[in-house]
């Protein structure tokens, strides 16, 4: 019985933010699709597949920033479900530029507050370590492609996947 390889499970979520490190990853993964495709086990990307399954994972990069209770029950169940998570891009790292509104004065709080309430917002927008362990972190926005593929590699490697 032949036994088959080890891959590295990993999972692709989005939360408040304009997914460009999203398209960022389609693009690297087209220019490593050949090299990663046999170590990769992709779990859950909604840009890349049709059936996702949230269940255990290696890695969880995890883009966006969180506006609403939703979001946070829904990083909480991932951080339960997954060994790493890896806050992706500015929004996920450091809550901006989606948490521009916690900045606003209170009449310009005032003036939105019909969409706050329209779409059940938190008062503020949260980074993910506000709720969550975070384990890794890829800054910017977008994320910065050669630290992308460097964790990338480093993860193969923590969880010996080769």
């Amino acid at each position: 019985m032949v036994q088959e390889k080890k891959k590295l499970r990993i999972g692709w979520f989005t939360f408040s933010c304009c997914e460009d490190s999203t398209v960022l990853m389609t693009e690297i993964l087209n220019d490593h699709w050949q090299e990663w495709a046999p170590l990769l086990d992709i779990r859950h990307a909604r840009v890349l597949q049709k059936e996702n399954i949230l269940d255990s994972m290696d890695v969880a990069f995890v883009e966006g920033a969180l506006a609403s209770e939703e979001h946070i029950e829904k990083l909480k169940e991932i951080r339960t479900l997954a060994t790493k998570v890896v806050a992706v891009g500015a929004c996920a790292c450091i809550g901006m530029p989606s948490g521009n509104r916690n900045q606003f004065d209170d009449h310009t709080q005032e003036e939105i507050s019909f969409l706050t309430a329209r779409f059940s917002h938190l008062p503020k927008v949260l980074k993910l370590e506000d709720v969550v362990a975070v384990d890794a972190k890829l800054p910017g926005c977008p994320m910065n492609e050669q630290q992308f593929i460097h964790l990338m590699k480093a993860m193969l490697q923590t969880f010996r996947i080769t």
